[in-house]
């Protein structure tokens, strides 16, 4: 039979063994929660009371709370949209700057004004240079 202190450090082991273990499985989750929660956005909308009655039906209907019901509505609506962003910076879609050799004249312009190479003119000034 062994030593009684033998015995006293294997459960000592035994018990810190459990304990870090437990420890590491808490700090996982823990991780996991924090990524999940970096990945959703909280934001409070406000909606009619019939509308809320009709969607709480229907939610009822799918055995789903009301939130995530309208959650799944939500996230299923916006998948299903493609979201294009225009690089063109003219709100009319303007052809002229789709060009990059007139992107690159306006970027050189806008850099000489930066560095204080240019002038800004007013229309009156505009107007006498050109005899209008």
């Amino acid at each position: 039979m062994p030593p009684a202190c033998l015995i006293d450090n294997l459960n000592f082991l035994f018990f810190a063994v459990v304990y870090i273990v437990y420890y590491i499985y808490l700090c996982i989750i823990k991780l996991n929660d924090m990524a999940t929660a970096l990945n959703i956005k909280r934001k409070n909308i406000d909606l009619p009371v019939d509308t809320l009655q009709k969607l709480s039906i229907m939610a009822a209907t799918q055995g789903k709370s009301l939130k995530k019901f309208i959650e799944t509505i939500l996230i299923s609506k916006a998948n299903s949209i493609a979201v294009e962003v225009s690089e063109n910076p003219s709100p009319s879609g303007d052809p002229w700057f789709n060009d990059p050799e007139n992107i690159a004249s306006l970027n050189r312009g806008i850099a000489e004004m930066k560095a204080g190479k240019g002038r800004a003119y007013s229309m009156d000034e505009i107007r006498e240079l050109l005899g209008v």
